[in-house]
């Protein structure tokens, strides 16, 4: 964390400086108000009351000048760190493969980034304000106190040892289960996550119940964990008072005893019991710091997981392509996820030429969309390689291989704002006629039908529109930006068959010249493309137009006799 600290290194310097200088100024009004009962009073000098009267103001005047410029630099440099912690953070997300967020769950990812990252802010407030304030006061009033009457200040040290050992016991005891209660809340976010995002198969399925009681079993696990912390806080603050009141009575018992043999003056008693009362509120100030500091540790060693993960995955240096080289090579590409053996793809060969479009057929679980996830590396291959247009993909920088080929995947994912900010996705430089192109082939012309047009508003999961609508919108999306390769991952699941034809007309005729591929379980979607590969349980079974591969391959015509009559898987 020291290079977020340091980007605030004037207020962690000039904070603390100025909460000690409070911290003495504190300590020196016990030492006015013994001055005004031991001189002014007896002698009944009201002069010299008011003087030291003034001078009590001005010590709580400056006092309170210097804590407010504390206050300020706290503020300053914990939404600073907070903020600049949090932008670090979800740029490290975006930087870590598919395989690499695979470690942590999307629960706990969103606790780190709003939760721990709150945490973590209170513990630099804390650092600034108190952590040497508290300590400094302790060790000021046992000082001053020892300058008084050292016997007494026996006293002092007594009430202070007594009350570091409950506070050791409380806080050994409570202080682990605040990483407990970390993790509960990441298994209470997940499943609170799982219910809002699957509302309607819940009530579909009539999981309301049971999803009900899930929640309040995850929910009671945590409010048993806090329970047992509040359980253990709640002796802390009664019995430091026990033992810092006992410690005053001592003093008063004590001390009229030395006031009565004239070694100590009732100035000076008020002066002890003053100091006494500092040391009881810093102890109970400085437990709830470390109480803060320990769960912003805790927070920090779970941030700090995530900014340390190192990406398996790192970004190549070319950022151009080679104009006359083939639009896809794949050369004999093997891949499983890690931590596993089974191959997913097997030994995958194939070719496609600038131009060309393509289609990808196969059963579920064929491969099929692992395999673009490789083309856009979304992940690495195990072995062999991908070229897109004479480049090996781990050698191109992510914004160069990304600006070439675009996908639309299969879920339907827009993002809340509007359409025109859901088409442009960050894109500068993008005309209002190209987005017009773009919607016109993807079939939205229900765009126009909005009051708003372009600027009609997207909620969030784009829900404000059907499934149909959010598919041929993610497709205007993909198009948008002029790729050199277009890739379709059954994209068309929600569209009937009309629109998915005449989708597909406006892409052949408008984008001729670039590289289409269709990823499909569909025959229809893929049998007028120039080439089609079809894949098998993660392997190549064969490679052809439609007419070649119905006429010489049995799987294929058993894909096409499921799906088409005989008179149109023929024709």
């Amino acid at each position: 964390m020291r290079k977020y600290y340091a980007l605030y290194k004037k207020q962690f310097i000039l904070g603390p400086a100025c909460k000690l200088t409070e911290a003495i100024l504190e300590l020196l009004v016990p030492l006015v108000m013994a001055r005004i009962v031991d001189v002014g009073i007896p002698n009944n000098d009201v002069p010299y009351i008011l003087k030291m009267g003034a001078l009590m103001v001005l010590l709580g005047a400056a006092g309170l000048g210097f804590a407010v410029v504390c206050q300020y630099c706290a503020a300053v440099a914990q939404q600073g760190v907070g903020t600049v912690l949090r932008r670090d953070l979800l740029h490290k997300i975006h930087t870590l493969s598919s395989a690499d967020r695979a470690a942590f769950s999307n629960a706990t990812l969103v606790t780190r980034i709003t939760n721990d990252i709150n945490q973590i802010q209170s513990g630099v407030a804390m650092l600034i304000r108190l952590v040497f304030r508290s300590p400094f006061l302790i060790a000021g009033s046992l000082v001053m106190a020892m300058a008084l009457d050292l016997r007494m200040s026996v006293i002092f040290f007594t009430a202070g040892f007594i009350v570091s050992a409950i506070m050791y016991y409380v806080l050994s005891r409570s202080l682990p289960l605040y990483r407990k209660i970390q993790q509960k809340l990441d298994g209470l976010l997940r499943i609170t996550g799982e219910n809002l995002s699957g509302v309607r198969v819940i009530r579909a399925f009539v999981r309301s119940r049971h999803e009900t009681e899930r929640f309040a079993d995850g929910n009671e696990k945590l409010t048993r964990v806090c329970m047992r912390v509040a359980r253990l806080n709640a002796y802390l603050n009664p019995l430091t008072f026990a033992v810092i009141n006992l410690g005053i009575a001592a003093l008063l018992v004590f001390g009229g005893y030395k006031v009565e043999a004239g070694s100590l003056t009732q100035g000076e008693i008020i002066a002890l019991t003053n100091y006494m009362t500092q040391i009881l509120l810093s102890i109970i100030v400085f437990a709830n710091v470390i109480v803060v500091f320990t769960k912003a540790g805790a927070s920090v060693d779970r941030v700090k997981e995530v900014l340390d993960a190192e990406p398996t995955m790192h970004e190549g240096a070319q950022h151009t392509f080679d104009e006359a080289a083939n639009a896809v090579e794949v050369r004999h590409v093997d891949f499983c996820f890690p931590d596993s053996e089974e191959k997913l793809l097997s030994d995958v060969d194939f070719t496609i030429r600038r131009g060309e479009t393509v289609g990808i057929i196969g059963g579920t679980g064929a491969g099929k969309s692992v395999l673009v996830n490789l083309l856009l590396r979304l992940y690495d291959v195990t072995g062999g390689e991908i070229r897109i247009f004479g480049r090996d993909v781990r050698d191109c920088t992510f914004a160069a291989l990304r600006s070439a080929v675009h996908i639309v995947s299969q879920g339907s994912k827009l993002f809340q704002g509007t359409v025109r900010e859901n088409l442009l996705c960050g894109k500068s430089g993008i005309s209002q006629e190209d987005l017009q192109k773009a919607l016109r082939i993807a079939q939205c012309d229900f765009v126009d039908k909005l009051p708003e047009g372009l600027d009609a508003p997207v909620e969030e999961g784009g829900k404000n529109f059907s499934g149909g609508q959010r598919q041929r919108l993610c497709v205007a999306r993909a198009l948008v930006g002029d790729p050199e390769i277009l890739i379709f991952d059954d994209s068309s699941s929600a569209l009937d068959y009309a629109t998915d034809a005449h989708m597909r007309a406006a892409v052949s005729k408008e984008l001729q010249g670039k590289t289409v591929l269709y990823v499909a379980q569909r025959v229809s979607t893929v049998r007028a493309a120039d080439k089609i590969i079809l894949l098998d349980d993660g392997v190549v079974r064969g490679i052809g137009t439609h007419q070649t591969l119905y006429a010489e391959n049995e799987l294929y015509r058993e894909i096409c006799d499921s799906q088409l009559s005989e008179s149109e898987a023929v024709s």
